[in-house]
């Protein structure tokens, strides 16, 4: 039985480094970094003041209602608008979306939406007690809610999931709706990933953790640095990436514009540690075998990789080691970048934020740099090419992406020129 092909034929995003897709694109293209002070709360009396804010963002400008927008969670809206710019980059609109066999796969990471915030601080206020929580707080902190507000908006009756892998929602989200096309439960999928978790209580968390970076309030900017000996820690962003996957004939009868085939997926656990990543990249091998495997595709033929890259010694030193281990002398000619140095981490979205970086990169033939690489740190073995500071252009035919989260969560997507 020949298994049904799957497209990527529209994208969608929203993130520190611009609100489109073209905008993030370039930005990055540019090694435009998009970490800066805090501005979501006071973060004054926080060891870690900097982060990867949105700007500018409204639900207003993608022509949804003020009243229904204020009824949303922030990383719900950030999802909706990334949605909304996927299906009409797809060439639908909300009616013709609806008739189709269709369905929503989200990806959330941590999804402390800002309503767990200031309803704690009713919740333990003596001046207000249980009695003055917002009536709104249950559904708008369900992490479900984002998938849900897509799914109303454009009247899909299909399946509208939620998965949570951590830092690697974004990419399992495309996985799992690669297999429901595959499979023939939709034709079309919106998928993608989300986060907003740039609050006081969230920041705090992952400062107690000892995982984000505190050494560069002052230079924001220069605080994302992947794979370089003077990285000290992740820096926390925010956003949403979306990506219309398609079953390839369907696409091709309605003369959709083709970005690329997603060629495979693999998922694996590392079943070691809460944290940290397995330090020989184990878990993570399996989960790279399982895509290349999937797709059909070896791996010499890979030109580019977009690392997880999360700018700490354990995710930088392990992931290395799994490139090495998996391509072997070919790891020596791949081009490599992580574009968390530009966008920081966006949690749920960072994997189908990196793939759309991937899908661009087969688009235009660039590969995107990673800044602040100024000292690899070789002591810990990080001597590949991670494409330092400026970008290259290059001919892409197959791109992919491993993303590496908390829990011992991996997933590996594969794209494809078509």
């Amino acid at each position: 039985m020949n298994q049904r092909r799957v497209v990527v034929t529209g994208l969608g995003a929203v993130s520190s480094v611009g609100n489109d897709v073209k905008t993030a694109w370039n930005a990055v293209k540019n090694g435009e970094s998009g970490i800066d002070k805090i501005t979501l709360f006071d973060a004054s009396e926080h060891l870690v003041q900097i982060a990867g804010e949105v700007k500018n963002f409204s639900l207003e400008d993608y022509g949804v209602d003020k009243k229904v927008a204020r009824k949303m969670s922030r990383f719900g809206k950030f999802l909706l608008g990334a949605s909304i710019e996927a299906v009409n980059d797809a060439g639908f609109d909300k009616e013709s979306i609806a008739k189709e066999n269709a369905g929503i796969v989200s990806g959330v990471g941590i999804g402390l939406a800002e309503h767990v915030d200031s309803s704690f601080e009713k919740f333990y206020d003596p001046n207000a007690g249980v009695n003055r929580i917002p009536p709104m707080t249950a559904p708008l902190v369900l992490n479900n809610e984002a998938a849900a507000g897509v799914a109303m908006h454009f009247g899909i009756h299909g399946p509208a999931w939620t998965l949570s892998t951590a830092c690697a929602s974004g990419t399992d989200s495309l996985g799992l709706a690669l297999d429901m096309i595959r499979l023939g439960r939709m034709d079309v999928c919106i998928a993608g990933g989300t986060d907003a978790n740039i609050t006081g209580f969230n920041i705090g968390c992952y400062q107690a953790l000892s995982a984000l970076t505190n050494k560069f309030n002052d230079n924001p900017k220069a605080a994302s640095r992947p794979f370089d000996k003077d990285r000290s820690g992740f820096v926390m962003g925010e956003g949403a990436a979306v990506l219309i996957l398609e079953e390839y004939e369907h696409a091709k009868a309605r003369g959709a514009h083709i970005y690329a085939e997603v060629a495979g997926f693999g998922s694996s656990s590392d079943a070691y540690h809460i944290t940290a990543p397995c330090p020989d990249a184990a878990g993570a091998l399996v989960a790279m075998k399982k895509a290349f495997d999937d797709a059909g595709i070896k791996p010499e033929e890979v030109q580019y990789y977009n690392a997880h890259g999360t700018s700490t010694s354990a995710n930088d030193t392990a992931e290395t080691i799994l490139l090495k281990s998996f391509f072997g002398e070919h790891a020596y000619k791949l081009k490599i970048s992580s574009t968390k140095s530009e966008t920081g981490h966006m949690v749920g979205a960072a994997g189908s934020m990196e793939a759309i970086f991937c899908i661009k990169a087969i688009e235009e033939g660039f590969v995107p740099p990673t800044i602040n690489l100024d000292n690899p740190d070789l002591e810990h073995g990080c001597d590949l090419d991670y494409t330092p500071n400026v970008g290259v252009k290059m001919d892409v035919n197959v791109a992919c992406s491993c993303s590496l989260g908390f829990g011992g969560h991996n997933g590996c997507i594969i794209f494809k020129k078509i």
